[in-house]
This record gives C-alpha cells, sequence and structure tokens, in this order.
C-alpha cells in the first residue's frame, strides 16, 4: 500500500513540475519568452538626454532563435539587439532607447519584434512623461543675424485676396552688448517693413512689423520674395528675411446669379504621358481647354514645377464657348527614370480657380555603346 502511495505521490509531482511556469518541457522549434514586454520610465527630464531599457528574454524553445529584424514606432526611438542566433536556454537582449529632445509630455511607443518563431511578431512597449527643459534664448530665437535673434527668418502672409492688405509680426531681441540699429534694403512697393523700437538696446527685445498689400504684387498664386537687413549701416552676407504670400481672388462675396454667369475652364485632359524620350532631348505637349462658362475667362497665370519645364499659354483672355490652348514644353536633361512635372493654372473661374496638369513619362540615359 506504501509503495502504491508513494508511485502516485512521485507521479502527481512530475505532472505538476511539467505543468509549472518556468520549467516545463521545452516548445518546439525556436520560442521567444520575454522577462517583461512592457516598461515606464516614470517621469524623465528632457536635458538629461536618451533613456534606455533592455527588455531580456529567454529561447524557451528546442531550436536555435533569430531575431530577424526589430521595428520602432518612431525615429525617437531607437531599438538594438542580440545578432546572433540564440542557442535553446540561451538568453538575449532588445535595447529600447528613447531620445525625449523637443518632445515634451507623455509618451507611449512601441517596438515589433520580427523573429523565426511560431508566435510572431512580438510587441514591446514603453511610456513615460518628459518634463521639457528651460527654454534658453537661442530656442526662443532659433535664427540669428550678426548678433540679432529672430523667432523666424519667414514671413508667412499665407493665404490674401488681391484686394486685401495683411499685417504681420516677427519678435527679435538684441543678443550683443551694444546698440543695435535696424534697417531693411530692396523692400519691394508693395511691402512695409520697420522694426520697434528701431534701436534695440543690448538683450532688448523688439518686434519686426511687416504690411503685404496684395493689390499692389503684379502676381498671383504662391509667391516669395526676399529683403535685406542692414544692422548698424553694415549688410551682412546671410542677413536677409523671405517674404512669402498665396495670392487669390476672392469669390466669397459672389452671389449665386454672378456665379451662374462666370467662365468656367474645362481642360480636354490633365495629364498627358509621353511614354519614353531619351536624356537631352525635349517633350512638347498642347493641353486644350475651353471656356464652357458665360463671361469671358481672364488666365491670371500660368508656371510650371521646375525651370526644365517652359509653358506658354495661347491667349491670356478667352471668349464663352472658346477654346484655346497652353503649351508645354518639357526639357528631359539628365533626368532619368520615371518623371513628373507639374503645371499650375490660374484662373478667375469661381469652381476651379487653381488647376494642376502633369507631365509625365520615363526618360531613358543612352545606352553604354553610344556613351
Amino acid at each position: 500500500m506504501k509503495k502504491l502511495t508513494l508511485c502516485t505521490l512521485a507521479g502527481m509531482i512530475a505532472y505538476f513540475l511539467l505543468l509549472a511556469p518556468g520549467v516545463s518541457a521545452q516548445e518546439k522549434g525556436p520560442h521567444i519568452s520575454f522577462q517583461t514586454m512592457i516598461h515606464d520610465f516614470g517621469t524623465i527630464k528632457e536635458e538629461a538626454g536618451v533613456v534606455t531599457f533592455d527588455f531580456k528574454f529567454r529561447n524557451t524553445g528546442d531550436q536555435p532563435l533569430i531575431l530577424q529584424r526589430v521595428v520602432s514606432s518612431c525615429g525617437c526611438t531607437t531599438p538594438s539587439w542580440s545578432k546572433e542566433p540564440v542557442p535553446p536556454g540561451g538568453e538575449g537582449y532588445i535595447r529600447v532607447a528613447y531620445n525625449p529632445r523637443n518632445r515634451p509630455g507623455v509618451f507611449h511607443k512601441s517596438v515589433t519584434v520580427y523573429t523565426n518563431a511560431q508566435k510572431n511578431p512580438v510587441v514591446l512597449r514603453i511610456s513615460g512623461k518628459v518634463i521639457p527643459r528651460p527654454k534658453t534664448v537661442k530656442d526662443i530665437y532659433p535664427y540669428e543675424i550678426e548678433g540679432l535673434r529672430l523667432k523666424t527668418n519667414h514671413l508667412a502672409f499665407t493665404r490674401m485676396y488681391k484686394d486685401q492688405k495683411k499685417t504681420i509680426k516677427d519678435e527679435i531681441i538684441n543678443t550683443t552688448d551694444k546698440d543695435m540699429t535696424i534697417e531693411f534694403v530692396r523692400v519691394p512697393a508693395f511691402l512695409e517693413i520697420k522694426v520697434e523700437p528701431p534701436v534695440l538696446k543690448p538683450n532688448q527685445k523688439g518686434v519686426i512689423i511687416a504690411t503685404y498689400d496684395a493689390s499692389k504684387k503684379n502676381d498671383w498664386g504662391f509667391v516669395v520674395d526676399r529683403v535685406w537687413v542692414k544692422i548698424n549701416g553694415q549688410q551682412p552676407a546671410n542677413a536677409r528675411l523671405a517674404v512669402s504670400a498665396n495670392i487669390q481672388e476672392d469669390f466669397s462675396k459672389m452671389t449665386p446669379e454672378e456665379k451662374e454667369k462666370a467662365p468656367h475652364i474645362t481642360f480636354k485632359e490633365k495629364v498627358y504621358d509621353f511614354g519614353k524620350a531619351p536624356q537631352r532631348d525635349q517633350v512638347e505637349h498642347e493641353f486644350v481647354f475651353t471656356n464652357t462658362g458665360k463671361s469671358d475667362l481672364h488666365i491670371h497665370k500660368v508656371k510650371a514645377s521646375c525651370g526644365c519645364t517652359a509653358v506658354s499659354p495661347k491667349e491670356k483672355v478667352i471668349k464663352p464657348g472658346e477654346s484655346s490652348s497652353i503649351k508645354a514644353i518639357f526639357h528631359t536633361g539628365a533626368y532619368k527614370g520615371r518623371v513628373t512635372k507639374s503645371i499650375t493654372v490660374i484662373t478667375d473661374d469661381p469652381d476651379s480657380p487653381t488647376t494642376v496638369l502633369r507631365i509625365m513619362g520615363i526618360v531613358e540615359p543612352p545606352s553604354p555603346e553610344k556613351k
């Protein structure tokens, strides 16, 4: 009776040992088992820099485990890992580094692990909260001209109507130990620009005030100009500001009756595929269109996406019911492979004020024997 009881007890112990986590029989094939699949960094400071954590694992299978690739959910998270095959019973790691620079606040990121195991892929997760670093003068005013620091070197007026005036401001600071007089030269007629106060004391803040008059700008669509800055009568080489605007016609005040009588541009085709063309050649095509509206159609502007494409509208004013065309010439130059170039057409059609045409095809380089 004692022998039977001992045998039964031994069998039960062996059975439960086989089922117990971490001491079970080896999995068939490779198998990856992590100590943890989630890590919370807690609260970290941005100025402290990159933080890392090692996700440790064991191969609980009976064949070598291979980590094929590890992919992070964003560029701020960088993984590194064991490159050699991990034998049965062996251990490895996946180190996850998180860069908090310019990323204040709570974060949740993931890393996807691809292996030769059956349960594939595996997702690891990190989280935490970044306390932002104190802002320096360089952080607040990242652009610098001879000690004059600016929040931006681009005065962007964004969308403007043709009869509109708009004023924007750019904060500045004198970071030198001397008074600074600021002037602007080569200022176009449509722009008024000044600094208040006109003389900045050392470490004094000021503001650039710029006013754009679109009615004086003889152009349409997205346009960019530049003005040069003089500091204490001198003009440094890099002392210039970009000034941009997207000038459009204002159709918001049109009545339904006016829209009914408005012009309308209808293209026969908006995309031309030239197939194949050799390098240092040119492709020509005419985009035909018709004014299907009830009043004269005005072509405000036709602009190609690059200097390699020349465009010329046949006429600038098209009567109702009449047709015209826009000739495009694409110079293949040293391009090779698939190429797409665009042509922007701006008109007074309230339904389609901007139309984009495209020329595309394959540019073939010369064969080796012809070089």
